[in-house]
This record gives structure tokens, C-alpha cells and sequence, in this order.
């Protein structure tokens, strides 16, 4: 999983009172900010930059636009990112059923490799994060048929349907099953026919999707006679069950298999079936399968091998493993391992026909890029110094570069640089250095050219195509003026970032919004942003969005606003920032917080009885930590989708950070806020959907029984049938920020006028 520090959970209680006009909006001036202003009228919205899809020629690129013919459908449009010159590839029209008056609309599409199909995702459907189930249609560019795939199917029952590499077939999941459809005839082979309520093909658990983000669960062989898939069994792991009294006039259960820390995991193992049909040639992985984690597969550029990315269940030991797919037969390439637990790879492009990849790993105690020999499993490194790569943007390997993100002077940011690929040491940063803050690249498979956003903190994106590696700027896509301009109206106090020194030596990165007109004489109420946990970083040099307006607005009420990551966050720090704190979640953070929100106060205009706490997801936990372990520090907190007890959550996220809860029960006890509920003497909101399927409304729950138990008063915020986001339903955003909004100005009010 991730704890996300901004994704949104609530359920509402009562239980003191406190102000009823969530947030109400009385103000006139322009200049100040309202919740209608930045949540309903959507004054503040930014442009965002297109999805775009590169082609291979590495200079034109396709993007989804509306067409006037059919205001509710978008075509294909083909662009040149020189000069923007335009092409409609598939106008909306070509894409309307026999029958039917209205064309598809796209959810995604992808071109067939020889150039001469469609495929068009449709009439899609959420399952969990995203919509990846629905209906697939293959259009023929060249003679305009339109076929819709699947057979006899049921509605919106697809998912990951992708080409051959033949061009003449499509692979898709149907029900957990993996099919394969002729184009030319129509004709379906079944691949596999084991699905049921606990054998998922081709796709994958709850738990394996949330924390390593498996969907797509099966692959293409290149020369296309094969697909290698994941299976889970979950029949042995335990059911958990969400109550919806809203859908229905009675309550609707859900019911799916989530493996909480310390219970049973699904089976996974990993096959290969022909796609002819037969039986599927299983790898012969000797342990337990429910002891450990398949997390990457993929096939190697010369076929009939495959690499998959095995972890032991404590994921402290990452082996890489070649299989043969005739026989199933595995060996193990390398390893990477540590004392706290190892990250997967996304990004292990192959080079030299497979000869090399890529690989991006920590030992040396920064996150750099190695190239790896296939053979033998031996690194060079192609990236060096004391910094961390963030992201591998592209290869060019014609050219000989690798072209990737970091942050080589400044955590907060993100530059674009590239290196030689033949680990020469030769490095170039290609951001220019009067550029600060933090930019984003979507670079052309050639390296030519890339589209490129670039934000500060209060300061909304600019995006624009740049021509590499001069960087020059070729054309302005968004500018976002008139989000600049409402900005210029806003009466905005001081935005600084600062650095607090702890005792031990060392330094946290914060940022600190001031009211405007602000006089260092008085004495203001402090609200602290927080997340705290290894899957967010609250400071950097980049636009907020609307939390930023938010807190901004807080400040023209009178509030200091201020965030701090603490050691352990996913700051681009090195490897000891990051992982020293394994089995000290919720004890480290803790720590840091508490030390540098003592030093602040030291500054003299902070009320020390008005010091307010917030965070979401892992900040929800740590604002709950910071109100019950440091009460004489923090008099207010408003917990959102909160973790209290850490045996509540899965397996993947709760063990890589904090070990088994049998072989390290004291790090489970003293890492959960549960624990020390007593402590509590401030205000405390919880807030929480009781449709979270990630963070369970099942925690909520046991924190009030704690709480109720120990006779103390706090408040509590239950959204009906709302997921870990709480945006479902209408007015749900703004109802959720009017109520912190009037709960922060009861219990630590500004000063008054």
C-alpha cells in the first residue's frame, strides 16, 4: 500500500460540540480567499498538460480532443511538437457502432505495432483505484470496420486488452480468465479456465494492486506465441466485509480478501501459456508462495526467458530471477538486500538486444542507475555522487544517453540530466540553473524533445515543449494566466522554506506560511500539515493545488501554516534518511516533529495553546500521534482516513516498514497511536468513509473505543459509503473542508480583528 498523505477518508459523530457553519463563506474582497472560491467556483483550477501519446518517429505526438460535430466525444488528433502543426488521425465519427448515433467515447486507446489498427477502451468501470474494466473495439484504419472484441461477454467485462506483436490479435482478461481474439475471423481461444471467486488470472489481489501496483497482470512473449501471467490464489487469506446502507433500502455488503500484518497472504505464482492453448508451464519457485512477493515480469528482449522480481516476505531481499519458459526453470541473476527492506524497480529498460538493462538500486547508499549485464548479473554504474535519482525519463540509446530526473543540489526540487550509457561518468544537467523548483518531463522516445511542466510553491505550472538537450523552449502550451492573475488579486503573507537542526545533528525541511500584515510582536495560532511516512513529501518546491489555497486561505484568517518532513519521509536524502527509521514508524516521526514544533515555538509568535495539527492517510496517523504522545505541544488535531493501530493494516505496507508483528510486536505497540490514546487532553476530529476499502473504518472504530474507554471527548466526522479519497457524492469536498475550516476556528481561533 501507500499511506497517502493527501487522499481524503470521513464518517461523522458528534460527540462535543462544535461550530455548524462548515466554513461558512460571509467574505466579499476579492482579495481573500473562500472555500466556494477555491472548491465550488473553481476560480483556481489550473490547466493541465494533454495526455499525450509520443509516436515512434520521436517528434509527433496523439492527443484526445473534443470535436464540434459530437460535443460529448473527443478524436485523435496527430501533432508536430515543433510547431504544433495538427492532423485528425481518427475523426469521431469513424468511431460509432453500426446502429448507434454517437460515437465511443475513449478511455484509452493504443495503435496496433504495424500502424493499421485501434484499440479503444470504453463504457469503463472502477474497480478499487481505477476504471480498468469495460469494453474494448478495434477499429481498422484502413478500411473503417469497427469490431467490438469479446464474443459473448457481458457488458464492461474486459480488462488490459493489448496487440500481439504480430498486430493481428488481441489478448484480453475476461472474469479473471486470459482470452486471445483473432482479428481477421473473431475466432476466441480460452487460454485459461480456472477463474473463480479466489483464483484470479491476468490481474491481481487487493493487497498486490495497492502496494506494487499490479493491474495488467499478463504479457505478450515478443515473438507473440506466448503470454506469461500472474495467478493468486486467495482462497487462505481472510475476508473483509464493508457495510453500505446507503445503495439500497437494505444494507449491501461487500465482501473481498485483504491480508491485515501478520495474517496470510494470497499464493502467487507465476505461468506461461501458448497461445494456441494448453496447459501453463509453471516456475519452479521453491519456497512458499504465500511467503513471498512476485512484484515485476517481464519478457527479455530475446523471448523464451523471463525476468521476475522476487521478494522474501519481509522484503529486505530482492532477487532477480531469468526463467525458461519451456521449462520453467528459474536462476537467479542477482540480489539486492538491506537491513530495512528493498524498493521494486519500475524502470529496467533492456539494451544491446538484451545483452544489458538498466537497474536502479541503493547500495552504495544513494538511489542511482547501474547497467547490468544479463549474463552474469555484474553492475557498472551509469549515474554517481551523492544525490538520488528520482525517475528514468527515457533512453536514448542510439545516441548514448540516459535521461533521467533527480535532485542533485536541493531535495525539494527536480532537474532533468542525462549520463553517458557507457558508465564513462559523463553527466550533463539539461534544466537550466536558473530555474528552481521542480520540473517534470515527458520525453520522446529519440530524446529530441520532451513536454515539460515547471511549478514553484504558490506559483501554478507552466508547460511548454523544450527541444533537448539545449532545453530550449520551442512552444508554450499553458501558461495558466488567469490562475496568475486571481493570485496577484490574493492578499498573500511571507512563503519561505527553512530548516530545523535537531540535537542529534540532523536537519529537517519545512516550509511556513505567515497572515498577511504579519508582526512578529504578537502571538498568531499555528496549524501543522503533516504526512510523516515513507510514501509522501510534504516540502517541496512545487504548486500545492488546492490544499495550497486552503492553508492560504487559513493565513488571511490569521493562521501560521507549516509543514515539516521528518526523517523517513521520501525526500531525495540518501538511503539512511529514508529507511533508518524501519521499525520506528510513528516513533522517529514522532520525534522529529515534537523537537522541531519545540524550536518553533521558541520564535515568540506562536501561541503556544492554539498549536492545531492536521494530516491525511499517514498524516491522519501522525496527527494522531503527535495530539496522544505530545500533548503539552499540540492542543488540537484533526485526524483524516488515519491508521491508529498498525495490525489493521495489510500486509506489504505495514511489514516492509515494520517487520513481522510476531518477531517485532513492540514495534507494532509503540508505532500505533492506539496505544497511547490516554494522553489525550487536546481537541481531536477524526474523520473517516466508512466505504474505505484501503484504510479500514474498522480502525476508527477500535480508536473510539479507546477513547470512550479512557472518558475522553472528541469529535468524529463519519461520510457514508465514501472511500479513502472522500470525494464520492455530491458537496462532499466542500462539506469535509468547512468542517475542519469551523473546527480549527473553535478550537484554535484566530486572533480577532
Amino acid at each position: 500500500m501507500r499511506l497517502r498523505p493527501f487522499a481524503p477518508v470521513a464518517v461523522l459523530l458528534t460527540l462535543s460540540a462544535f461550530a455548524p457553519g462548515l466554513g461558512a463563506d460571509d467574505l466579499t474582497d476579492d482579495s481573500l480567499l473562500t472555500l466556494d472560491r477555491i472548491l465550488v467556483d473553481e476560480e483556481f483550477d489550473t490547466e493541465s498538460s494533454p495526455r499525450l501519446r509520443w509516436l515512434d518517429d520521436g517528434s509527433h505526438y496523439t492527443t484526445l480532443e473534443e470535436t464540434e460535430a459530437y460535443p460529448d466525444s473527443r478524436e485523435i488528433v496527430r501533432h508536430n511538437a515543433s510547431d504544433g502543426r495538427s492532423k485528425v488521425l481518427v475523426p469521431a465519427a469513424r468511431l460509432i457502432p453500426a446502429g448507434k448515433s454517437e460515437p465511443l467515447e475513449i478511455n484509452d486507446y493504443q495503435w496496433s505495432d504495424d500502424g493499421k489498427h485501434l484499440l479503444v477502451f470504453t463504457n469503463t468501470q472502477r474497480v478499487w483505484r481505477r476504471n480498468t474494466r469495460g469494453d474494448y473495439w478495434v477499429l481498422d484504419l484502413a478500411s473503417g470496420d469497427l469490431m467490438q472484441l469479446g464474443g459473448d461477454a457481458a457488458e464492461a467485462t474486459l480488462m488490459f486488452a493489448k496487440f500481439s506483436p504480430d498486430s493481428g490479435r488481441v489478448a484480453y482478461l475476461r472474469e479473471h480468465d486470459i482470452y486471445v481474439e483473432n482479428l481477421d475471423d473473431g475466432v476466441i481461444t480460452r487460454l485459461t479456465s480456472d477463474a473463480s471467486e479466489t483464483i484470479i488470472n491476468g490481474t491481481s489481489d487487493w493487497v498486490h494492486e495497492e502496494e506494487f501496483g499490479i493491474r495488467d497482470g499478463f504479457r505478450w512473449s515478443p515473438d507473440g506465441e506466448q503470454i506469461a501471467y500472474w495467478q493468486f490464489d486467495t482462497s487462505g487469506t481472510d475476508t473483509f466485509y464493508m457495510l453500505n446502507n446507503t445503495a439500497e433500502l437494505y444494507p449491501k455488503l461487500t465482501a473481498f480478501q485483504y491480508p491485515k500484518a501478520g495474517s496470510t497472504n494470497s499464493a502467487t505464482r507465476i505461468g506461461v501459456v501458448s497461445t494456441a492453448g494448453g496447459e501453463t508451464v509453471w516456475f519452479k519457485d521453491h519456497d512458499d508462495p504465500r511467503e513471498h512477493y512476485l512484484a515485476r515480469l517481464e519478457w527479455t528482449p530475446r523471448g523464451g526467458e523471463l525476468v521476475i522480481q522476487h521478494f522474501n516476505r519481509l522484503q529486505n531481499t530482492l532477487s532477480v530471477l531469468l526463467g525458461d519458459a519451456s521449462t520453467g526453470r528459474l536462476r537467479t541473476l542477482m540480489v539486492e538486500s538491506n537491513d530495512s527492506w528493498v524498493d521494486p524497480v519500475d524502470d529496467w529498460p533492456w539494451l544491446d538486444n538484451g545483452r544489458y538493462f538498466l537497474w536502479t538500486s541503493e547500495r552504495d547508499g544513494w538511489r542511482h542507475v547501474y547497467r547490468v549485464s544479463r549474463d552474469d548479473g555484474s553492475l557498472e554504474p551509469i549515474t554517481r555522487g551523492e544525490f538520488d535519482v528520482t525517475s528514468i525519463a527515457t533512453v536514448d540509446e542510439d545516441g548514448g544517453w540516459l535521461y533521467y530526473t533527480a535532485a542533485p543540489e536541493n531535495p525539494l526540487e527536480r532537474q532533468l540530466l542525462r549520463a553517458r550509457l557507457d558508465a564513462s561518468g559523463t553527466v550533463e544537467r539539461l534544466t537550466p540553473e536558473n530555474q528552481p523548483g521542480t520540473h517534470r518531463y515527458e520525453v520522446s522516445p529519440s530524446g529530441a524533445w520532451a513536454l515539460h511542466t515547471h511549478s514553484r510553491f504558490g506559483v501554478p505550472p507552466t508547460i511548454d515543449f523544450v527541444r533537448l538537450p539545449a532545453h530550449s523552449v520551442e512552444r508554450v502550451m499553458v501558461e495558466n494566466e488567469a490562475v496568475r492573475e486571481q493570485l496577484a488579486a490574493l492578499e498573500i503573507g511571507e512563503q519561505d522554506f527553512f530548516r530545523v537542526a535537531l540535537e542529534n545533528g540532523v536537519e529537517l525541511d519545512g516550509w511556513e506560511m505567515r497572515p498577511p500584515g504579519f508582526d512578529s510582536d504578537k502571538q498568531y495560532p499555528l496549524l501543522f500539515f503533516v504526512y510523516g511516512e515513507p510514501w509522501g513529501q510534504t516540502v517541496a518546491d512545487r504548486w500545492g493545488g488546492n490544499r495550497y489555497l486552503w492553508h492560504l486561505m487559513l493565513t488571511q484568517r490569521g493562521y501560521v501554516v507549516i509543514s515539516i518532513d521528518n526523517r523517513g519521509t521520501a525526500a531525495p536524502r540518501g538511503r539512511d534518511w529514508r529507511k533508518g527509521i524501519y521499525e520506528k514508524i510513528g516513533i522517529t516521526a514522532s520525534a522529529d516533529q515534537a523537537e522541531s514544533a519545540r524550536q518553533i515555538l521558541e520564535r515568540g509568535y506562536i501561541d503556544p495553546e492554539r498549536v492545531a495539527i492536521w494530516g491525511w492517510s499517514g498524516g491522519g496517523s501522525m496527527t494522531l500521534n503527535m495530539l496522544f504522545r505530545h500533548p503539552d505541544i499540540y492542543k488540537t488535531g484533526i485526524a483524516v482516513a488515519s491508521v491508529p493501530d498498525q495490525h489493521y493494516y495489510d500486509t506489504i505496507y505495514q511489514e516492509r516498514y515494520q517487520g513481522h508483528p510476531e518477531t517485532s510486536p513492540e514495534a507494532y505497540e509503540q508505532g500505533s497511536p492506539i496505544t497511547f490514546a490516554d494522553q489525550l487532553e487536546g481537541n481531536l476530529l477524526i474523520v473517516h468513509g466508512t466505504g474505505d476499502d484501503n484504510v479500514h473504518y474498522q480502525g476508527a472504530e477500535a480508536l473510539i473505543n479507546k477513547l470512550i474507554a479512557g472518558g475522553k471527548k472528541f469529535s468524529m466526522m463519519a461520510y457514508p459509503n465514501r472511500s479513502h479519497g472522500i470525494h464520492e457524492g455530491e458537496g462532499t469536498t466542500r462539506h469535509l473542508y468547512g468542517l475542519m475550516t469551523d473546527y480549527l476556528e473553535e478550537h484554535a481561533p484566530p486572533n480577532p480583528d
